[in-house]
């Protein structure tokens, strides 16, 4: 896979705390927890990505249907 080398910059806060995440062993390199930061991201946006497909399709499946939690127990116990 190819790299592309960024220069970004942070404050020292910022520094600090990634040093210290690289001190405790957590990470090797400044590069490895930019990219693991960078990962998280991707994953959560593609999990609200999936939550709002999943939203808009329940707003597009009609009107709500009545809900018996009594009836939909006892199907779930007598199908386990």
């Amino acid at each position: 896979m190819a790299t592309v080398r960024k220069t970004i910059t942070v404050t020292d806060q910022q520094d600090s705390w990634i040093k210290a995440q690289i001190e405790n062993g957590h990470y090797t390199n400044d590069s490895e927890y930019i990219r693991d930061l960078i990962r998280k991201e991707q994953e959560r946006s593609a999990q609200i990505e999936t939550l709002r497909k999943a939203l808009i399709e329940g707003e597009n499946s009609g009107e709500p249907q009545p809900f018996d939690a009594a009836a939909f127990k006892q199907r779930m116990l007598a199908a386990g």
